[in-house]
C-alpha cells in the first residue's frame, strides 16, 4: 500500500504522533557521542540526554562483567583479531565506554539500550552482537547477583497495568504512534506478526504471500468458511479480517487503536466486504456474542499476566458450542517470563509498555482455568527472525522518510534496536512463535 495514499493520516498528524512519544519532563538536551550533529531532546527523551547518576561500585561492577562478557565473546570490535581467514564475528563499537558502563550499572538492560539510543555504541551487526548476547545471557551475570535481581532491577510502573483504561493507553503508545510508520517496513498487506515462509532465506518480496500463508492456516485451524461467525481479538490494520470475509466468513473484530481500526475500515470499503466485516472499537473484555470461531494473533502479549484469566475466559465466553479458538502467541522459557513479569524492561518502557510474552505453562494453565483443551500447538520461532530480518532492513534503508514522518534518531535508533532486538531473541531461541488450537474441554 502506497503511504502517501488518502487513507493514511496527514504529515502534520504523524509528526504530532512522533513528537508525543514519550511525553517526560526533562533536563537539558546533551550531544550524543557518535553524531555530534545530533541533538538529544531531552523533553522527549529525559532518561538517554545523559547518563544517569550511578554509584562507583555499581558502574565498576558493571564494567568488569560487562567488559569480560564482551571479550570472552569476541564482541568488542577493537579487540577483534583481523583475520581475512578466519569470518568476523560481529562487533561492538564503544564510543563513550564511561557512558556506557554507568548506564548499564544503574539500569541494567535498560541503561544498555538507551545507551545504543544516544549513540554511546553501535555495531556493524546489531542483530548479531544481540544475538550472540542473548545465546549467552545466563552467563553474563553470575547466578548469586541473579539472585539479587530484585534489588538492582527497577520494577514495572503501576501505570503501565492493563485496565480498561491503561489498555487503552499502551496501545495508543505504540499502534497509534502514525500509520505511515508502520508501512515503512510492513509489507503491503500491513500484517504486523510472524509470517510463514516455504524457504529460506526469506525476501521482502516474498512476505506478502508469506502473511497470507500464516492467515490461511489460522482461519483453516478455526475452520472459518462461508458463513462462519468469526471473533477476531486484534484488529491489526485488518488483514486477517479481509481474508476471512473474502471465504465468506461473517466477522467482528476488536481493537482498541483508533489509527487501526480508521485505515482497517476503509481496506475493508475498498475491498467490498463492509457488509462481512464489523470494526468495533472495544475493549476484548467487552466482546459480545456467541462466534463458531474466535482468532486471535499476538495479542495475548499485550494482555498483561495480571489479565491472562479474563482474556481466557473471554475467548471462552464467546465461542459458540463446537466452536474453535486459534491464537497466535510469542513464547519464552518460564522461568524467563516469571522474571520477566517482576521488572521493568527496556521493551516495557520504550515499545510495547504493559506487556509481557507468556510461556507455554502459562497459555496452558490459564486457558485449562478457563475450560479450554489445547488440541495443536505448533511452533516455528525461525520464521519471525526472518520476518524481523526484512522490517528492520527495509525500516533502516527508509530511515529518510522516517524522518520525513517527524521521528527523530533516537526514534530510529530504538525502533531499529528493537526490531534487531526481537530478531536476536528467536535467532537465539530464547523466544518462539507458535499456532495454537483450543476447544472447549469441560462443560459450561
Amino acid at each position: 500500500m502506497n503511504p502517501s495514499s488518502p487513507v493514511f493520516p496527514d504529515r502534520a498528524r504523524a509528526a504530532r504522533r512522533a513528537a508525543s512519544v514519550p511525553v517526560q519532563p526533562g533536563p537539558v538536551a546533551a550531544v550524543r557521542p557518535a553524531d555530534t550533529a545530533d541533538v538529544v531532546d531531552a523533553g522527549r527523551w529525559p532518561d538517554v540526554a545523559r547518563p544517569p547518576k550511578a554509584s562507583p561500585a555499581r558502574t565498576a561492577l558493571a564494567r568488569h562483567l560487562v567488559r569480560k562478557a564482551l571479550k570472552d565473546l569476541s564482541l568488542l570490535a577493537p579487540e577483534r583479531v583481523a583475520d581475512p581467514a578466519v569470518p568476523s564475528p560481529p562487533g561492538l563499537v564503544l564510543h563513550d565506554p564511561d557512558a556506557f558502563y554507568r548506564r548499564i550499572g544503574s539500569a541494567g538492560l535498560i541503561g544498555f539500550g538507551e545507551s545504543y539510543m544516544a549513540g554511546e555504541w553501535d555495531s556493524d551487526d546489531l542483530p548479531g552482537v544481540l544475538t550472540r548476547l542473548a545465546e549467552h545471557v545466563d552467563e553474563i551475570v553470575p547466578a548469586p547477583l541473579r539472585r539479587l535481581r530484585s534489588l538492582w532491577v527497577p520494577s514495572r510502573p503501576a501505570a503501565d497495568r492493563n485496565t480498561p483504561d491503561g489498555a487503552r493507553q499502551n496501545v495508543h503508545r505504540h499502534y497509534d504512534l502514525s500509520n505511515e510508520l508502520f508501512a515503512t517496513f510492513l509489507d503491503p498487506t500491513l500484517t504486523y506478526s510472524s509470517a510463514l515462509f516455504p524457504a529460506f532465506p526469506a525476501r521482502f518480496v516474498s512476505l506478502r504471500d508469506a502473511q497470507h500463508r500464516k492467515i490461511d492456516r489460522l482461519l483453516d485451524l478455526a475452520r472459518v468458511g462461508a458463513d462462519t461467525r468469526l471473533l477476531e481479538i486484534g484488529t491489526g490494520w485488518g488483514e486477517l479480517a479481509l481474508r476471512a470475509a473474502a471465504r465468506g466468513a461473517r466477522v467482528t473484530t476488536l481493537t482498541l487503536s483508533r489509527e487501526q481500526a480508521d485505515l482497517a475500515r476503509a481496506r475493508v470499503r475498498d475491498a467490498g466486504l463492509a457488509d462481512r466485516v464489523d470494526i468495533q472499537l472495544r475493549d476484548y473484555r467487552d466482546a459480545e456474542g456467541r462466534h463458531d470461531a474466535v482468532v486471535s494473533v499476538e495479542m495475548i502479549e499485550a494482555v498483561g499476566a495480571e489479565y491472562w484469566p479474563s482474556y481466557f475466559r473471554t475467548l471462552r465466553g464467546a465461542l459458540a458450542p463446537g466452536g474453535r479458538i486459534a491464537l497466535q502467541t510469542i513464547t519464552m522459557g518460564h522461568r524467563q517470563m516469571l522474571h520477566t513479569a517482576a521488572t521493568h524492561t527496556w521493551i516495557s518502557k520504550y515499545v510495547f509498555p504493559g506487556g509481557l510474552i507468556p510461556s507455554r505453562e502459562a497459555v496452558d494453565e490459564h486457558s485449562a482455568a478457563a475450560g479450554l483443551r489445547t488440541v495443536a500447538d505448533n511452533g516455528y520461532g525461525p520464521h519471525y527472525a526472518e520476518t524481523l530480518r526484512l522490517w528492520r532492513e527495509r525500516f533502516t534503508a527508509r530511515r529518510d522518510d522516517v524522518a520525513a514522518l517527524g521521528f527523530d534518531t533516537v526514534f530510529r535508533r530504538m525502533w531499529e534496536l528493537y526490531l534487531a532486538y526481537s530478531e536476536a531473541g528467536f535467532r537465539s531461541g530464547y523466544l518462539d512463535v507458535r499456532q495454537i488450537l483450543l476447544t472447549e474441554g469441560t462443560p459450561r
